[in-house]
């Protein structure tokens, strides 16, 4: 349906779908002409039916994934060629036309780099919100955002950007709370939810952050909830205009091969298969859980009782002592080599 592939086509401008090798065609399914306008990622291209039509179809399957993963109310989404960290950056870039005097983004801590650099990328000052120790939790100050939304001054704030998927002992952020202090103060809010789609309990906070308050934007990434190549995520939203706001601030047209992955995915899986990998998850969280407490309990060691945490677990290492930073470096050494991966 692309013109490129029409047999009496005569392209005569610059982007008419060329490609030299066979292999890159056959790879991209001759989807050559990618996704969007110059205006707007989400706009349909003219010579492009094919490549259109398939963006289309996998934001509209996407969106029933995300309601079928617990977020009811979402009315809009698409997925961006772009990982989390750049996709929270036009995000940010879009809200900076709506909050001209604003120059601060209000950040509950994780340590984890690029959701870091997203704001800095668009130009902006992260203010850190230190999180507060409750039990084993690190848990979100709601005190010390409120005190600093009054300190700055809700103009000059842009958002602010919590976090749902995180490490543990880090729980994910009181989204409900934290809502409410966005629509009080009217401030907009922005939810990194990188790893969450996979989690029931993270869908459920951002649906009742946006029932109880006020959240704009949630991002989550294609390879971390979908198994499908990294370089794509999805911005959704419960506010249909900003979520187009969004994929008009994206400049020029865009890969196709992100959405091409994820719609093979879930025409491959269909709404059961990924309820049944949602299952799995579960189950195998609770499996490596109670396996994890055992193996702390045998070397004197514990597993930190992190309840609101449903993705992530974490246990002391006492037993290397404290200051043996090169004991903990060698454990983790000793892990990869053994082929366990993902471990902190």
């Amino acid at each position: 349906m692309d013109s490129n592939n029409f047999l009496g086509n005569c392209g005569v401008g610059e982007r008419e779908g060329r490609v030299a090798s066979a292999l890159v065609a056959r790879r991209h399914y001759r989807f050559i002409h990618g996704i969007g306008r110059s205006g707007d990622i989400s706009a349909v291209q003219p010579k492009a039916a094919g490549s259109s039509l398939l963006n289309k179809i996998t934001n509209s399957l996407v969106l029933d994934i995300i309601k079928l993963a617990g977020v009811h109310t979402v009315t809009n989404c698409f997925v961006v060629p772009m990982a989390t960290g750049m996709s929270l950056t036009l995000c940010f870039l879009t809200l900076r036309h709506r909050r001209p005097k604003a120059k601060y983004i209000i950040w509950p801590r994780i340590d984890q780099k690029s959701c870091f650099k997203s704001m800095i990328t668009a130009g902006f000052e992260p203010v850190v919100i230190e999180n507060v120790l409750e039990g084993d939790e690190l848990r979100t100050d709601l005190e010390a955002v409120e005190a600093k939304v009054r300190e700055l001054g809700p103009d000059h704030i842009l958002c602010v950007h919590s976090t749902t998927s995180c490490f543990a002992p880090r729980v994910p952020d009181r989204l409900e709370e934290l809502a409410v202090i966005c629509a009080d103060y009217g401030i907009p809010h922005v939810v990194n939810n990188a790893y969450g789609v996979q989690s029931s309990k993270c869908m459920h906070l951002i649906q009742q952050g946006a029932r109880v308050g006020r959240i704009d934007a949630f991002v989550q990434s294609l390879d971390k909830n979908f198994m499908v190549p990294v370089g794509g995520a999805i911005i959704a939203g419960f506010n249909d205009s900003f979520i187009q706001e969004i994929s008009k601030m994206y400049p020029g047209r865009a890969s196709a091969s992100p959405s091409l992955d994820v719609l093979i995915t879930l025409l491959s899986l269909g709404s059961n298969g990924y309820k049944k990998l949602l299952k799995e998850r579960k189950e195998m969280f609770s499996y490596l859980s109670s396996q994890l407490k055992k193996l702390s309990e045998t070397y004197n060691e514990r597993l930190l009782h992190t309840p609101h945490n449903p993705i992530s677990l974490a246990m002391t290492l006492k037993t290397l002592g404290e200051d043996e930073d090169k004991a903990v470096t060698q454990l983790g050494s000793m892990l990869f080599t053994r082929q366990v991966s993902g471990a902190r």
